[in-house]
């Protein structure tokens, strides 16, 4: 409501209520107009309230939302199911235009306005999270993999010789995938072993990068965030090899954004070298529904180029949900997140080192992995062939999900390639291992509780290592606790031990 309104409410309520309201409201106005003056995400997290009286006002301004709108075109904003209108919040108009996805809509101000407040509140919190120098971002409604298609398609504009992309190896078939859909041959690097961590073969990539020629090179493709026992690529020497041979680099970062070290890596290798762009994912770092990346940079003008290489408008729900997310947190709010993943990180890691030295076992020494631990699974190894994926199996039955078991000589064929040792980031690592990460949004309870699982399952399966895949002993398994899991558990172990490794990959 206006003033005027709120002048007309004077002669039907006592004028104090009234102006008792309209300060109230003002308090919310404030807040908005801030966001729009500034761009910059706010300190403290804003209320449900005032979350809805915005996205209500910008609704409002795209035209399907207008009063006695006549829409004549093939596109107008119609929406067959009100459900659906509520949980877009009445944005059907979505993003961009056919030429541009950072474009505003003359049909659609307030989506405009969302996208454009979106792009500077992530740019804001990536400066936050320690990339300063950063220029530019915008969100995309694809995930991580098709997002980096999307930086390699606008390379083959500048470098048209260009084939081949140099990539450090990671066993993660999106990042692999995305060379192969832009059109590209992908060049692998294998990893070396230094201790126990799975590091860049610097030497090799420069004497591929020689071999080929520069110009045949469309660019280099690292990675910061990764399953331990690998470890975040050598960015700044891989950015000085880049600017060296005027080659680009892009980055896979993945879920990145959450750890301080990952984004320390791309800022050193933009402040010594070339980085073009980095990708990361908006739901494992934001904590908001799969569908979304960000991709971001330190020229302006070629972050500009990606955008405009994507066909068509796109889809607002990514950007509505991170732009929702970091409003209700505030700046406060992430960095509070970002600490309590640090601090799960530390907790994870000594439990795990006190569980497996009980079993004979140990927490591999993965001191550049900030995310990703490993631990050896070297006495399963010795019961039977299957023991290591029947602990998998185990595991997923039991609701423990994002744990991975990595058996040796699994062999994996990913569009042509194959790839030997997969999903251990190289072709012949020392040893079988179970990884566990500490992402965003991890608490005491998920650590104690997966700990707790993951013991009872080791003991299961050194009782049965003279069974193949039965798991009939599992009667001296301690039910008092998690019974209804335990029960439901059983029913699957055997259905799901033979396909533990393809759901794990």
């Amino acid at each position: 409501m206006n003033s005027d309104s709120f002048a007309a409410c004077e002669r039907l309520v006592s004028p104090a209520y009234v102006r008792q309201g309209c300060e109230a409201r003002r308090s919310h106005e404030h807040l908005i107009r801030l966001l729009l003056e500034k761009g910059k995400c706010p300190e403290d997290g804003w209320d449900e309230s005032t979350l809805e009286l915005f996205l209500h006002e910008l609704a409002i301004m795209d035209s399907n939302n207008f009063l006695g709108n006549c829409g004549v075109g093939e596109r107008e904003g119609r929406v067959a199911s009100s459900l659906v209108a509520r949980r877009h919040y009445r944005f059907i108009h979505g993003i961009g235009r056919s030429g541009d996805i950072s474009a505003v809509q003359p049909k659609a101000a307030g989506s405009s306005l969302l996208n454009k407040i979106t792009n500077s509140l992530v740019l804001d919190i990536i400066k936050l999270a320690g990339v300063h120098t950063v220029a530019n971002c915008f969100v995309v409604p694809m995930a991580t993999g098709m997002s980096l298609t999307l930086c390699f398609l606008t390379l083959r504009h500048k470098r048209p010789k260009a084939k081949y992309i140099i990539w450090p190896r990671i066993d993660q078939k999106s990042c692999f995938k995305s060379m192969i859909t832009a059109g590209f041959e992908p060049v692998v690097i294998e990893n070396v072993l230094e201790g126990d961590e799975l590091r860049t073969d610097l030497k090799a990539v420069e004497a591929k990068v020689q071999e080929l020629g520069p110009d045949n090179v469309l660019c280099i493709h690292s990675t910061t965030s990764c399953f331990a026992p690998r470890v975040p690529d050598r960015l700044e020497e891989l950015a000085v090899i880049c600017a060296n041979y005027d080659i680009p680099h892009i980055v896979n970062n993945a879920y990145g954004v959450q750890s301080s070290k990952c984004m320390h890596l791309i800022q050193q290798g933009a402040r010594v070298g070339r980085i073009d762009a980095f990708v990361q994912s908006l739901d494992k770092n934001f904590m908001v529904p799969v569908g979304g990346a960000i991709i971001a940079g330190f020229n302006e003008s070629f972050i500009q180029e990606i955008s405009k290489m994507y066909p068509g408008r796109a889809s607002a729900s990514p950007s509505l949900d991170v732009l929702i997310t970091l409003l209700s947190l505030g700046s406060n709010g992430y960095k509070k997140l970002l600490k309590e993943r640090k601090e799960m990180f530390s907790y994870l890691s000594s439990q795990l080192e006190k569980l497996s030295e009980a079993y004979n076992e140990r927490l591999l020494q993965t001191p550049h992995n900030p995310i990703s631990l490993a631990v050896t699974l070297k006495t399963l190894e010795k019961c039977h062939d299957k023991a290591v994926t029947q602990l998998g199996s185990m595991l997923f039955t039991r609701q423990v999900s994002g744990a991975r078991v990595v058996p040796l000589g699994s062999v994996q064929t990913v569009s042509g390639y194959t790839f030997r040792g997969f999903m251990s980031h190289t072709n012949h690592y020392p040893c079988a291992y179970l990884n566990a990460a500490s992402a965003i949004g991890m608490k005491t309870q998920d650590v104690d509780l997966f700990i707790k699982r993951l013991d009872k399952c080791l003991k299961t399966v050194r009782k049965e290592q003279n069974r193949d895949s039965d798991v009939s002993g599992v009667d001296n398994y301690d039910k008092t606790e998690d019974v209804d899991v335990e029960e439901m558990a059983l029913k699957l172990d055997n259905v799901l031990l033979d396909t533990y490794k393809d759901a794990s990959s």
